[in-house]
């Protein structure tokens, strides 16, 4: 593994930290997704000293930097990392059945998040940093032995086993050389909590979501989830192929749909109803030991404008194959190439996705990504230059058409535009069809993947499609801004 990026700059000084208040045994708390909105949600409040003192009393505290050295140089913004443990075992019996959570819980991370805000506070950038990546831990004492280890190659989730929250930290600061300011954790129960103490979320999805291995069924279209339905929204794995990716991007897609429930609902406008979701929010948050009041107010004043426009989503990107490492298993490489790009972008507090002024239509979202999809267009609608007109819009939208100019319909002039497919590509003609209102599908054994249009007389428009996760672009990285990730 290539060394960590060190910063010329020097590092912050941190003022003395308290020392951490300590829980009754058994009482050990961790983060999940709803950490990172609880900040956000504090942030974005405006709220005054002593209601969030109130909240931040009942904060868990961890001391997270201790005996830390040599880390990078503090940039501009602020970084938290936002990590999440298995606390199955808190939840009661009937819980664990209903939402498919047998078993032991794992005591390791079960998410990462780098949650940055902007210096001047207009921007929430979340990166997703996958569980199952490839590591290299230093040389620590272990959590459990108390035995001296030597550094060594680790799946990223399991640094939290090995040394706690102070590795994790360590670990995530030596592969991204991001300089971590603070450091949060939430458990299952408290996910679960504060959904419900929000009234619920709602999600959309372009397809059906199943997973029997947590009991998840949406429909297709939107859905209303409860604290226990959103727990298994972000923890399914085995819908598809996607498997860690597509779960990492759907917690990002309710994150999202999390923060602009709470700032559409009148919540942060209602200091009692406020105050009551907070509390529920943060009650199992645990927090290093300085992050405090003042934090919460400053960031606060600097925020009441925050929406889901103003944050992006991204993941690390990964190379092309996993690779098996000797008594660690499979894991996943970061990009060489493109992972230090992303976070030379974070140190620099630059945005990851390109933020839209509001104006224009958003898209529709499709299933299949727009470039997947290769169009051939003809014209039969008996006007000159529409298959021209029509083939240059699909290819505005996203979708591949060919090369060849579009020429006369050998159907001559139609009544309706047609879209005729092979029905292996069905997903594709579906998206490609939101993109022509109105369209006839006509199945075509044996056509092929390319997706056959004939515009017809009836033609209007195209209507603009995005898929439901970008693709990264050559030399870029896909990212996405929470008002395209929740529901139209």
């Amino acid at each position: 593994m290539t060394a960590p990026f060190r910063s010329p700059r020097p590092a912050r000084r941190r003022a003395p930290r308290p020392a951490p208040r300590r829980r009754p045994p058994g009482k050990r708390w961790g983060l999940r997704i709803g950490a990172a909105a609880s900040v956000l949600v504090l942030a974005a409040s405006g709220i005054g000293h002593a209601m969030v003192t109130g909240v931040e009393s009942g904060l868990g505290r961890v001391d997270a930097f201790k005996g830390m050295s040599n880390r990078p140089g503090g940039g501009d913004g602020l970084n938290f990392l936002v990590v999440g443990t298995d606390g199955r075992d808190k939840l009661t019996a009937a819980e664990k059945q209903r939402y498919h959570l047998g078993g032991a819980p794992c005591h390791c991370t079960d998410t990462l998040m780098l949650v940055h805000l902007s210096a001047d506070r207009d921007r929430a950038s979340v990166i997703s940093l996958p569980r199952d990546s490839y590591a290299e831990v230093p040389a620590h004492t272990d959590a459990v032995t108390g035995a001296p280890r030597a550094a060594h190659a680790i799946k990223l989730n399991a640094a939290y086993a090995e040394g706690g929250p102070s590795l994790t930290v360590r670990t995530v600061e030596h592969m991204t050389g991001v300089h971590i300011d603070h450091y949060l954790e939430v458990d299952f129960t408290s996910f679960m909590r504060s959904v419900d103490a929000v009234g619920g979320v709602e999600i959309c999805t372009v397809r059906p979501l199943r997973d029997s291995y947590t009991g998840l069924a949406l429909p297709v279209g939107k859905s209303q989830l409860n604290g226990g339905q959103a727990l298994q929204y972000v923890r399914s794995r085995h819908i598809d192929g996607s498997a860690d990716l597509g779960r990492m991007q759907r917690q990002q897609r309710f994150l999202a749909a999390l923060i602009h429930k709470i700032t559409s609902s009148g919540v942060l406008m209602n200091p009692i109803r406020f105050r009551d979701v907070a509390d529920t929010m943060l009650r199992s948050v645990r927090a290093d030991s300085g992050f405090g009041a003042g934090d919460l107010v400053d960031l606060g004043q600097a925020m009441r404008g925050f929406s889901p426009s103003s944050s992006e989503f991204t993941s690390v990107p990964l190379a092309s194959t996993a690779q098996t490492v000797p008594g660690v298993g499979s894991t996943v490489r970061w990009d060489p190439v493109q992972a230090p790009k992303l976070f030379q972008a974070i140190r620099e507090d630059k945005p990851l996705a390109a933020h839209r002024d509001g104006k224009g239509p958003r898209g529709r979202v499709v299933d299949v990504p727009p470039g997947q999809v290769q169009v051939q267009v003809d014209n039969g609608s008996g006007r000159a230059g529409a298959g021209t007109s029509v083939a240059g819009e699909l290819h505005a939208t996203g979708f591949a058409t060919t090369g060849s100019a579009p020429s006369t319909s050998p159907l001559g002039t139609v009544p309706r535009t047609v879209l005729a497919y092979d029905p292996r590509w069905d997903r594709s003609a579906r998206s490609l069809a939101v993109a022509l209102p109105g369209a006839e599908l006509h199945p075509v054994t044996g056509q092929g993947p390319v997706m056959q249009v004939t515009v017809g007389r009836d033609h209007r428009t195209v209507q603009r499609v995005r898929a439901e996760e970008p693709l990264p672009k050559p030399g870029g990285i896909a990212a996405i801004t929470g008002d395209q990730a929740v529901c139209p």
